[in-house]
């Protein structure tokens, strides 16, 4: 099919039916408006990269939950999983009892961790619990109560979420006061002129200026940054933060919540730098699509807390433990990962061509199928085009694509397309990517 045939297919009559009218109706009634929807869309039905609204149109699915969907919607073994461990029991709470799954899952991701020695875990429901989880044990640790975290950063929307995140416009808003003891330094950002090397600089004037260095716990850090903007941290970077972790007797947390579970074409993103954590942070596809999160590290830190500091109610529910095992099994039987390099190049290849094309974009950077293009207004000033970026958005919606913004300025699409999409879904979701821009730019172009 053609993009001209692609665009008169998706360019049809999207007018809201009086259904979906009725839910958003309600959704502004009932459901507090702090909580955002990036799409006016309601959904019936999803298979791995698609999704079918009430009104039966169909839309590709470039945004995957927020990174929740590496192995896509409803994936058959995930659902079957679930399905058997309903049948045996839902939830007597591991801190009362104990159950194979929890177990075996930490097994299991010990295993995969880039870490050397005796490694251990926990589980939790969401990242925001493992990254609570992670600065406790840290603390315990090293007796410490400093943490540093970078600009551009997104830890969650807990109060230490809050207060390790760098981006102070939405997610702060007027929540404080926060944490205190959190301090952040700048992060590397090449396209906007911050070297791997002038970042290491400014982290270390940080440790001579404002927070001593055997004051400081733990640095968290995203390999690749998400909701700043899919920025990966370069190796460079990484090591100094080792090195300096190592000499300082400081805690080296990766949080891998985005940007794990095979994302970046590994299983975890740090494993392209060689760069070994000393916690590491998992969550969001773990679970194949049911909320579960885990703390895995260097078992000194991990047993730093004495029984009863760690856990919650609803931690590692065997639902969920069932889903992130099955998940695992799928990454096990050895395709999931190569299919993920060579989904990452063919998107490379193809944002590459649309940049090209289009002077708007003004970088396409990520690793592997983590992918995102950041758009400006002019090539030469950079200066970030976030109405152009929500344009683009909506005129991919209008042709059944579905994507997400990030960046500091929003003006970053990023690609969060599940690893088992087929390449007829990428083909064309990118055909709907290109028109949806080349609409944007012409209707910036006459409104300017």
């Amino acid at each position: 099919m053609s993009r001209s045939d692609l665009f008169a297919l998706f360019n049809k009559d999207f007018t809201m039916t009086q259904q979906t009218q009725d839910w958003l109706t309600d959704r502004q009634t009932y459901v507090a408006r702090g909580v955002s929807n990036a799409h006016p869309v309601v959904i019936a039905r999803a298979e791995n990269a698609r999704v079918w609204d009430i009104a039966g149109r169909e839309y590709i699915d470039f945004v995957g939950g927020i990174g929740v969907l590496n192995v896509g919607h409803n994936h058959p073994r995930v659902v079957a999983a679930i399905q058997a461990q309903v049948e045996h029991f839902l939830h007597p709470c591991f801190q009362v009892v104990l159950y194979p799954g929890y177990i075996e899952l930490c097994r299991r991701l010990c295993a995969r961790a880039p870490i050397h020695g005796a490694v251990k875990g926990a589980l939790f429901s969401t990242g925001a619990e493992a990254t609570e989880n992670a600065v406790k044990m840290a603390r315990s640790h090293t007796g410490r109560s400093a943490v540093i975290s970078l600009t551009h950063s997104f830890h969650g929307r807990t109060l230490m979420g809050m207060s390790l995140t760098g981006k102070a416009s939405t997610y702060k808003q007027n929540f404080g006061p926060f944490a205190p003891e959190v301090y952040h330094t700048a992060a590397p950002y090449p396209y906007r002129g911050v070297s791997a090397e002038q970042a290491l600089e400014r982290l270390d004037e940080l440790l001579l200026t404002t927070v001593n260095a055997e004051q400081v716990a733990a640095i968290i850090v995203e390999p690749v940054l998400g909701e700043g903007g899919f920025l990966p941290l370069p190796t460079a970077f990484l090591r100094g933060l080792r090195e300096r972790c190592t000499r300082h007797g400081m805690v080296l947390i990766a949080d891998e919540i985005q940007s794990g579970v095979g994302r970046t074409g590994t299983f975890f993103a740090i494993e392209h730098s060689g760069v070994e954590p000393d916690l590491l942070l998992v969550a969001k596809s773990l679970g194949g699509g049911l909320p579960i999160s885990a703390v895995i590290g260097k078992a000194d830190i991990i047993d730093a807390p004495a029984p009863g500091g760690l856990g919650g109610t609803y931690a590692g529910n065997p639902l969920a433990c069932a889903a992130a095992n099955a998940v695992l099994d799928l990454f096990d039987e050895g395709e999931l990962l190569p299919q993920a390099v060579t989904l990452g190049e063919q998107l490379r290849a193809e944002l590459d061509k649309l940049a090209a094309k289009f002077p708007q974009i003004g970088e396409v950077r990520g690793l592997g199928p983590m992918l995102a293009m950041e758009l400006v207004e002019n090539p030469l000033t950079k200066r970030p085009a976030s109405t152009l970026t929500q344009r683009v958005v909506e005129e991919a919606r209008k042709r059944g694509l579905l994507l997400l913004k990030a960046g500091l300025h929003a003006n970053v699409i990023r690609i969060l397309v599940p690893l088992t999409a087929t390449p007829g879904d990428i083909r064309e979701g990118l055909c709907r990517l290109e028109a949806a821009l080349e609409t944007a730019v012409e209707s910036e172009q006459v409104m300017g």
